[in-house]
């Protein structure tokens, strides 16, 4: 294939973006390896500060080397937009790549790739998170709506969105493409090592609560199962990494008032993409006890990490865990979750389901996602 001149819009260096930076940046790396010019257009604001639940937006980080990366969106200022539009327009970019994840971003993002589609060369592919966002905000079909018109194409990383796309556009090729395998944090370390960087006891087995805590993500349901005292029969402890986006009161209350605290141990700071590699790898298991989703990235970095996995059956989360091979796929539901543990545990499954990770995250693969947008902006 020539090589092409692809841009990419949305978060990356220097904003954290839970995961969607490091999607990125990683897209990034995977159309320079097959021969492309690359440049990745980020927000120069992403969130007005009272919209944003965590602390910072920002990353303390390194930036990522061998990327192009141009500072220049402001999502809540259309001259910006029309600015940026223009500017890339004249670029006359074979490809833009748009990531798309809440109806928010769609007035910007929207109308930056309708100016650029008006040279009739570029071709605007959508990677789309979701269409329709877990936490409901007023409008949002209708952002979603206005987002979709402006597009050529889209990759949909779960069937559920591939579903809501079509109700929005007919019309439009869509391909489904899971989440390919986060590979960029590193190698793994041993159990032995990670537990010993994390400063945490060796005489037990692990659960992990990973990624910033919504309520839509399910830590109460978590939180609930171990109420099961035949939970208690096993040297476990819970590790919960990642900053709190909500009030944590309600779940620090929960905690208190089952007995729990000395069974979860709260690293509910950011965790910075350095640090992944320990918290996977002194991990037994990884749990996402989700009450609603389309995909998630934990699911990957899980896979990299070679991880079981215990994940609940909403949106596409069952379509990454194969249920009895790699992990267990269960109802969102604190007894169900509780007795998947219990059967993970007493089973001593660790070492037939990684065996079974290590064959199943072969199908994940950036090399198949970048095939998918050449069909589509074919």
């Amino acid at each position: 294939m020539n090589k092409r001149k692809v841009i990419i819009l949305g978060s990356a260096y220097p904003f954290r973006g839970g995961g969607i930076s490091t999607y990125n940046e990683r897209l990034a790396k995977a159309f320079q390896d097959r021969g492309d010019d690359v440049e990745i257009f980020t927000f120069s604001l992403q969130y007005p500060s009272f919209l944003f639940p965590g602390k910072t937006q920002y990353s303390e980080e390194a930036p990522p080397e061998g990327l192009k990366i141009t500072i220049a969106v402001n999502s809540i200022n259309p001259f910006n937009w029309i600015k940026v539009g223009r500017r890339i327009r004249k670029l006359k970019p074979d490809l833009l790549i748009v990531r798309y994840w809440m109806p928010f971003m769609a007035p910007c993002l929207g109308s930056i790739a309708g100016i650029i589609r008006r040279n009739h060369h570029t071709k605007v592919i959508a990677i789309t998170d979701n269409i329709i966002p877990h936490e409901k905000m007023p409008g949002g079909t209708l952002l979603s709506k206005y987002f979709v018109r402006n597009c050529d194409g889209f990759i949909a990383m779960s069937r559920s969105v591939l579903s809501d796309l079509e109700k929005l556009d007919s019309l439009k090729p869509k391909r489904y493409n899971p989440h390919p395998l986060y590979d960029n944090f590193g190698d793994a370390v041993s159990k032995e090592l990670a537990k010993e960087h994390l400063g945490l006891s060796k005489e037990f087995k692990y659960i992990l609560f990973f990624g910033f805590i919504r309520e839509y993500k399910g830590l109460d349901i978590l939180i609930e199962a171990f109420a099961d005292e035949r939970l208690r029969a096993f040297p476990l402890k819970v590790l919960v990494a990642g900053e709190f986006y909500i009030d944590s009161k309600p779940y620090l209350e929960q905690i208190e008032r089952l007995g729990l605290k000395d069974l979860f141990i709260l690293h509910t700071q950011f965790i910075p993409n350095t640090e992944i590699v320990n918290y996977f790898c002194a991990s037994d298991i990884v749990v996402q006890p989700y009450k609603d989703a389309t995909q998630s990235g934990v699911t990957q970095i899980a896979y990299h990490f070679d991880k079981p996995m215990i994940t609940t059956n909403v949106g596409g989360l069952s379509e990454m865990v194969p249920d009895g091979k790699v992990g267990y796929v269960v109802m969102p539901d604190s007894g169900d979750l509780s007795l998947s543990l219990i059967k993970y545990f007493s089973g001593s499954k660790e070492e037939e389901f990684t065996m079974n990770v290590k064959e199943e995250k072969k199908r994940f693969s950036w090399e198949l996602l970048i095939d998918q947008i050449d069909e589509l902006s074919a």
